[in-house]
């Protein structure tokens, strides 16, 4: 009994809960808006662009001077001495401090500094690109699940209507049962089916719920959290226009920007690993100071215009200009698979929402039509000229011909979304 207990204190806790957690209705904008707002995936991608723009930064820091500043204290066993004649003469002090300033800056290497720049540039475009890449992914969730949502609820409502429906069959077989007019096996076949529809409302009502759990998790919004879904939500009323056959799938598509900034990042450097080879001017001012008091100048200001140039490195300069052609050569091919995969996409996406618009029209009438059959056989088993099965079968019907309806009009609206997404305007 306080296992009973216990069990119904969390029932109604959870119930409770539901309650509490119900909100305002809650429309696709809204979903959409909290899944830009709040959506994980969303927050994770973000530092993506964020990570590149400090990239950008830290490649333009070749662009200012280098100062350094060192400073220390020696202490030698024996001090540095000269020997003049036969004479030894120290020309330094066993133990001194030492310091010193320097400001180095490149002037010119050949548009190797300008090619990291560009190309960390270019990194950071392609990282926004694709932020809006995923904005757009995390959206086609968010409308999918949604529909999903609505689909469910409509789908509950069929199987709902079924039960009513078979319920009320078996009413009217008890009672003929009853009057001796038919046997038993009419009712257990009605007891059969209707067992059969509440099964099947509860894996239903077992996938909405799941549907809800996963809207949630999208948009961010607490595992508990319910609305009131609008029903007539639609992303388009026609079918989506049909494209050029020259349509630019790069117009709108962040996908294959991002893909392109990839490319020329890759072009940079390409460009600034074959100008390793080449030399650099470079500028340096400095101040060196060493504690001495056996010499005239203890600190030494210099000024330096020189050259730099790498004569060998064991092939390093070569090996990494090498792969950075090869990387270029695969980003080219990533470009034109992100652009063959848009294609496709839209081809596909164009293909079910046709489909699913013809769908809606066999299975509008359909349901009129599976409607119809269950009134005449209804009507034929109570005036005794029928038999039961065909009821049943007919109830049947009728549940299907609705449910593929539903089903049609979402995938209809799901469908449209994809072109949307796919030609980059959602």
């Amino acid at each position: 009994m306080n296992c009973l207990h216990a069990s119904v204190a969390a029932v109604v806790a959870s119930l409770a809960m539901v309650t509490l957690s119900w909100g305002a209705p809650l429309s696709l904008q809204d979903c959409l808006q909290k899944a830009r707002d709040h959506n994980p995936a969303l927050k994770s991608a973000a530092w993506d662009s964020r990570i590149a723009e400090e990239g950008s930064r830290l490649a333009a820091v070749d662009a200012y001077p280098r100062i350094d500043a060192h400073a220390g204290y020696t202490m030698q066993l024996e001090p540095q001495a000269v020997k003049i004649g036969g004479a030894t003469a120290e020309t330094q002090e066993p133990e001194y401090a030492f310091a010193g300033l320097a400001a180095s800056y490149t002037i010119y290497d050949f548009g190797r500094r300008d090619a990291r720049i560009r190309k960390a540039q270019a990194y950071t475009k392609s990282a926004q690109q694709g932020f809006l890449f995923s904005t757009g992914d995390a959206v086609l969730q968010v409308v999918e699940a949604y529909f999903k949502l609505l689909e469910a609820d409509k789908l509950l409502q069929a199987a709902d209507e079924e039960i009513t429906r078979i319920a009320e069959h078996r009413r009217i077989a008890q009672v003929l049962l009853e009057e001796g007019v038919v046997t038993r096996n009419d009712v257990l076949q009605a007891d059969v089916r209707l067992a059969s529809a509440r099964q099947k409302r509860l894996a239903i009502a077992n996938s909405r719920e799941n549907g809800w759990l996963l809207l949630n998790f999208l948009t961010g919004s607490e595992p508990g959290f319910r609305g009131e879904l609008d029903v007539t939500t639609a992303i388009a009323e026609t079918p989506p226009a049909a494209a050029p056959p020259a349509e630019d799938v790069t117009a709108h598509r962040t996908d294959i920007k991002a893909e392109q900034h990839l490319l020329a990042a890759r072009e940079f450097e390409v460009q600034e690993k074959k100008e390793n080879y080449l030399p650099e001017l470079y500028t340096r001012v400095a101040l060196d100071y060493v504690q001495n008091d056996k010499v005239r100048e203890q600190a030494i200001y210099s000024a330096t215009l020189g050259i730099r140039v790498n004569l060998f490195d064991g092939y390093a300069a070569q090996a990494a200009h090498e792969q950075a052609l090869k990387q270029r050569s695969k980003q080219q091919e990533t470009v034109r698979l992100t652009e063959q995969r848009a294609r496709f996409e839209i081809a596909t996406a164009r293909n079910d929402a046709d489909t699913a618009q013809e769908r809606i029209r066999v299975t509008e009438a359909a349901i009129r039509q599976s409607e119809e059959n269950l009134r005449i056989n209804s009507e034929r088993y109570q005036e005794r000229v029928g038999i039961a099965s065909e009821v049943l079968d007919a109830q049947t019907l009728v549940t299907q011909a609705k449910t593929d309806y539903f089903r049609a009009c979402y995938d209809y609206q799901t469908a449209t979304a994809r072109v949307k997404n796919a030609r980059g305007e959602l």
